[in-house]
């Protein structure tokens, strides 16, 4: 088809999508609100998955850990990493995708104030060395310089609530160490976080030397090394070379298993009949567990929303065709009746449905990035229930140029398809019928 001629028939189906305004308002305003609601869902969903992936890489996995677990006896198991600098020398040689590094060290503790006591994970961290931090937690009270300092703790808003305490309050921790036996320290709180989800309600951070002396292990012992890609998408292909060259560079290392360190800290390691050391490889996929499936959850929630909104589209595409083609009957039959053919009016139909549906879909995805900006840039608090459920401290829309495109196109696609049946239907009608057609 020539440039020219498809220039003359969206001229015709702007003259006819005019000449019919109410109906033409009414479609293109139905096709943009659900255009709207599908983008500002989508936008809310993607907002909701990057709170949680930040939140979840930042506060318990890198992309990809090297983490590992040693044995003095078969029943006995520590998340420790003897002689961590070596093993972090060879992943920097084997990992050209590495952005940067962290060091932390796993445990879990009883906290005990003066009123209160609960269970903690700890992660053991050099603030210095932790760049995404301060993006991530948001603090309440105290500074995060302070954790830097040595026998000092950093709590969530709902930990510290629950023991009672405030910055620069003492809290005592008691932990089992790999030798059995338990053992007790004193730290102050240095920083109080801003709750960031279901990930705040167990994880606790700890200055990296004052856990190590909490377990009595050396400098060079550690949980975990955290990885983190330039590109987060080769996390899997980077853990399955890594496992390989650390084994041909002299480290025993477990094979992968799809679970977070602790299930196999707590079920599968113990039963293992090993003693020594041995590193895990994992990605944060892996770490994440139930998270992850949270996550999965969302999508699949997101997408039954979504096939909902398009059968209320085609459906009502449909009906409102039906009554547009019936009103045009006898406008239809003059056309036929001056030599155009079935096919040129089939093809007429179609292309002013897809010129309304393209408008109206812009129109609506307009709309939606406007309102999702503006409650961006209004930064609207979440209740704490809501924080809990959404993974977010604010009410945040991430808008994706390219999905919101892909919605576009689909919704107008899926108007054009609709409009077949009907449009076939009025292309099919015989001219003198059609003319003599009353209403």
């Amino acid at each position: 088809m020539r440039l020219s001629t498809l220039l003359d028939d969206l001229a015709i189906a702007g003259r006819n999508l005019t000449r019919h305004t109410r109906r033409s308002l009414f479609l293109g305003g139905a096709l943009a609100a659900v255009t709207a609601l599908l983008v500002l869902l989508g936008a809310l969903t993607s907002g909701m998955e990057a709170a949680m992936l930040e939140s979840a890489t930042t506060l318990m996995t890198g992309h990809v850990n090297v983490g590992g677990f040693f044995k003095i006896t078969t029943s006995s198991t520590a998340p420790l990493v003897s002689g961590y600098p070596k093993v972090l020398e060879e992943v920097r040689r084997q990992v050209p995708e590495l952005d940067y590094v962290t060091v932390r060290g796993r445990g879990w503790a009883k906290a005990v104030s003066e009123a209160k006591s609960m269970d903690l994970v700890l992660a053991g961290v050099d603030v210095g060395n932790e760049p995404t931090f301060r993006r991530v937690l948001r603090l309440q009270s105290g500074s995060l310089e302070d954790l830097a300092a040595p026998n000092t703790v950093l709590l969530f808003e709902g930990q510290a609530d629950r023991l009672r305490v405030k910055v620069n309050d003492v809290v005592t921790l008691s932990a089992p160490t790999d030798r059995g036996v338990n053992n007790t320290v004193d730290v102050r709180v240095a920083a109080i976080a801003r709750n960031v989800g279901l990930l705040s309600a167990f994880s606790a951070f700890i200055q990296a030397d004052t856990l190590r002396q909490l377990y009595g292990i050396n400098a060079s012992t550690t949980g975990a090394i955290h990885l983190y890609l330039r590109d987060p998408s080769r996390a899997a292909t980077v853990a399955s070379r890594l496992r390989a060259e650390l084994a041909k560079a002299g480290w025993r290392v477990m094979d992968p298993e799809a679970q977070p360190y602790w299930m196999k800290l707590i079920q599968t390691v113990p039963g293992q009949d090993w003693t020594g050391q041995k590193l895990d490889v994992s990605t944060a996929d892996e770490e994440m567990g139930q998270f992850k499936q949270f996550i999965t959850a969302l999508r699949v929630v997101t997408g039954l929303l979504v096939v909902i909104l398009m059968v209320v589209v085609v459906v009502g595409i449909l009906n409102t065709l039906a009554i547009a083609i019936r009103e045009r009957t006898r406008e239809i039959g003059t056309l036929r009746a001056i030599g155009m053919q079935r096919r040129k009016v089939l093809w007429l139909f179609l292309v002013e449905t897809g010129l309304l549906g393209i408008l109206g879909c812009t129109a609506g995805a307009l709309v939606a990035a406007a309102i999702a900006g503006g409650l961006n840039a209004l930064g609207i608090a979440l209740p704490e229930s809501a924080q809990v459920f959404l993974a977010q401290e604010k009410l945040h829309f991430l808008l994706d140029p390219r999905a919101i495109a892909t919605n576009v196109l689909v919704l107008a696609a899926i108007t054009v398809a609709a409009s077949i049946f009907p449009a076939r239907r009025a292309a099919r009608l015989r001219p003198v019928t059609a003319m003599h057609h009353v209403g």
